[in-house]
């Protein structure tokens, strides 16, 4: 069984380096002056940044393991410079649930599930 947790603080370095890789340079993520004027008030994650995340933290478990399906829900954002908690966990049918939750506040910002094939 899988249960695996970690704390990461994603750095709005780490936003700018996924915007360049990914191609989704929108100012949500990577323009701190526009996003002081946005309802968030500071640059998001992309949601994508998170499960790559958690991915990595799988695969440092098993690097045999693929993904076969996955759902995914980003219901609240993330911040950079701001704590969270991820975790992996394996329920009785091999499926994987995954969480991401900011430390301070207990928001869910990730919530999500895999099945995944060695």
């Amino acid at each position: 069984m899988i249960d695996l947790r970690e704390r990461w603080t994603p750095t709005q370095t780490e936003f700018d380096a996924f915007a360049q890789v990914s191609g989704d340079d929108n100012a949500i993520h990577v323009d701190p002056e526009f996003c002081a004027n946005t309802a968030f008030g500071r640059t998001v994650s992309h949601g994508m940044l998170l499960y790559t995340k958690l991915w990595g933290m799988l695969k440092q478990h098993d690097p045999s393991l693929n993904t076969s399906s996955q759902s995914l829900m980003f219901p609240n954002p993330a911040f950079a410079e701001e704590p969270l908690d991820l975790s992996i966990t394996q329920d009785g049918q091999g499926r994987l649930n995954m969480l991401v939750v900011r430390v301070d506040g207990g928001a869910e910002c990730l919530i999500g599930k895999a099945d995944v094939q060695c």
